[in-house]
């Protein structure tokens, strides 16, 4: 641990990294290369939570556009969303031999146990993989906000946020064949720029907290531990 850059990570990861792009649901490929980069990630020491989305189900904001559903009850739906890829990918890393807890702000006690903040250090302590489930439990609160949030009451030392893409651009290279990929940023340009590398909540209680985000693909085999272990890969957000 002593040679380690970080010893608490919190890896914010969205529900479509368990699928292929444009997918539904959870996809045993995807999910297998998740769990296999996090359980990499434990082996080497480092004490990982995971807050997972829920947009390979359904996004509580897009639904409630619809007029039909109101807001609060699309975020719910959202939130159970969570609760179903990360029961997913603790069966799946404890395929792997690694040992996983889930901690869901919602009370669905048959398959996961409630997030209680002093039981949830002590797992990360004991090498548990904490995956934590339906956000902060609340609606109008995205899973950003809910990674920002816990990497607060967890005292991490980096968030990780898992894109499809290899850091934060000046615009979207989807797009835009000329954008321009950071490798450092600070919170206030992110913010100032509207940047959408999380939402303003996020961001706000990251920089008051003064807790670095890296912004990085997943999609690349080996990126989550080369990140965790410190290496220079997509963009890393800080207060200078």
């Amino acid at each position: 641990m002593a040679d380690l850059k970080y010893k608490r990570i919190l890896l914010k990861i969205s529900g479509e990294g368990l699928c292929q792009e444009g997918g539904f649901g959870v996809e045993a490929t995807e999910l297998a290369s998740t769990a296999e980069q996090i359980a990499a990630v434990a082996r080497t020491g480092v004490q990982v939570a995971v807050v997972v989305g829920g947009g390979n189900f359904i996004r509580g904001e897009k639904l409630a556009a619809s007029g039909q559903i109101q807001r609060a009850t699309a975020d719910y739906m959202g939130m159970l969303g969570t609760v179903i890829n990360a029961i997913a990918l603790q069966d799946m890393l404890e395929s792997l031999g690694q040992s996983t807890r889930v901690a869901s702000a919602l009370t669905v006690s048959q398959v996961c146990e409630p997030f209680i903040r002093r039981r949830v250090i002590r797992h990360l302590e004991k090498g548990r993989v904490v995956v934590l489930a339906a956000g902060t439990g609340n609606p109008f609160f995205t899973t950003d906000t809910c990674a920002a949030l816990r990497a607060t009451e967890l005292n991490v030392d980096v968030v990780m946020k898992a894109t499809k893409v290899d850091g934060v651009y000046d615009a979207d290279p989807k797009k835009n064949p000329n954008a321009k990929r950071y490798e450092r940023l600070t919170y206030r340009k992110a913010i100032n720029d509207n940047l959408r590398i999380m939402d303003l909540t996020a961001l706000s209680l990251a920089m008051e907290r003064k807790i670095p985000i890296i912004v990085f693909n997943m999609k690349v085999s080996g990126n989550i531990l080369r990140a965790a272990v410190g290496e220079p890969i997509g963009t890393l957000i800080t207060m200078d």
